[in-house]
């Protein structure tokens, strides 16, 4: 083994991809100076779906420890736990967290389930394998979502369906499911506020608002692909983030962060995570998803709440490389 070999895995993107899936190799060269910086000898490596291909890059490389960046494979979120498994698979030591809680909480319908066990409340839903809540779901708004990729993946105003029951809502949802872009969910629309709360290594990291400025009364108030994504449009110059809160919100953050911690928790959480809010009108917060490999780019919402929190890119990768190393046997 290479005691200052650092490999830096990530997910494998082409010329063509979609710039969401670009934003990895951001992240990747940010990653790869930082450690640079901690004195380790980084190198970048594309994750393929050929495992061969990766399992002989990486015992020819032989790192002290892999840094996972993984988010797609071939650009399918259904496969993001590849990585991780194959990294338990040859021993390595990997950034992050698990594969299990990987899998379990980027599939966003058994992670609702697992929420419900653990007694965290989150939008009530329909979809495969949940009865419980289709008896009890009426008429209303609901958002039509993608199982597996993330949130903002092919969401937009459009997700938005207003339906009379329960039945209503299970044809459109067998509709969507139709099209080609894999599976669905029906999540109840929570009209209120947004919040992202991120954990480094177990600590809370500041609580973000997203704020939805100047939006149209009938606009839905969403974070979607545009807002995260397209940089000259409406919905991304008009959701800004902030860390600034007035002292009325103080009980409503501290219970954010129990939720969060007790997500960390239930879940078994390791490295870096983040957990997405939305609080109601009764001022009741509903986890809308735990992200367990969140983005790290310099302008995203993980790196903003370090930095408010006095940490820099390098100081923020060192806390999350010295965890990794800290659970090496």
């Amino acid at each position: 083994m290479n005691g200052k070999k650092a490999v830096i895995l990530h997910s494998q993107v082409g010329e063509d991809s979609p710039k969401d899936e670009q934003d990895v190799l951001v992240q990747a060269s940010e990653v790869c100076q930082s450690l640079a910086e901690l004195g380790y000898q980084p190198e970048i490596v594309p994750f393929y779906l050929d495992l061969e291909k990766n399992i002989r890059t990486l015992k020819k490389l032989d790192p002290l420890f892999v840094f996972n960046l993984v988010e797609t494979v071939e650009g399918n979120g259904q496969l993001i736990h590849l990585a991780p498994a194959l990294l338990d698979h040859l021993g390595l030591p990997y950034t992050g967290n698990s594969q299990e809680a990987i899998f379990v909480t980027s599939n966003k319908a058994l992670s609702k389930k697992l929420l419900s066990a653990a007694g965290v409340a989150s939008p009530p839903w329909l979809g495969d394998g949940n009865p419980r809540d289709a008896a009890a779901l009426g008429a209303g708004r609901y958002l039509l979502k993608s199982v597996w990729e993330h949130a903002s993946n092919w969401f937009d105003d459009s997700s938005l369906v207003q339906v009379g029951g329960a039945a209503e809502l299970g044809a459109l949802l067998e509709k969507k499911n139709r099209s080609g872009r894999g599976r669905f969910y029906a999540e109840s629309y929570i009209d209120g506020r947004e919040f992202n709360l991120a954990l480094l290594t177990g600590e809370f990291l500041p609580a973000a608002e997203i704020q939805f400025v100047e939006f149209p009364d009938d606009k839905l108030r969403i974070v979607d692909f545009r807002a995260k994504w397209e940089e000259a449009s409406f919905e991304y110059t008009h959701t800004p983030r902030t860390f600034d809160f007035p002292a009325a919100d103080q009980p409503l953050l501290a219970e954010l962060r129990n939720i969060a911690g007790r997500c960390w928790d239930f879940f078994n959480l390791r490295g870096y995570a983040r957990v997405d809010f939305r609080v109601d009108k009764n001022n009741r917060p509903w986890v809308l998803e735990i992200n367990t490999n969140p983005c790290l780019s310099p302008d995203g919402g993980f790196h903003a709440a370090a930095e408010r929190n006095g940490l820099s890119f390098s100081k923020t990768v060192a806390r999350i490389v010295n965890d990794c190393l800290s659970g090496k046997e």
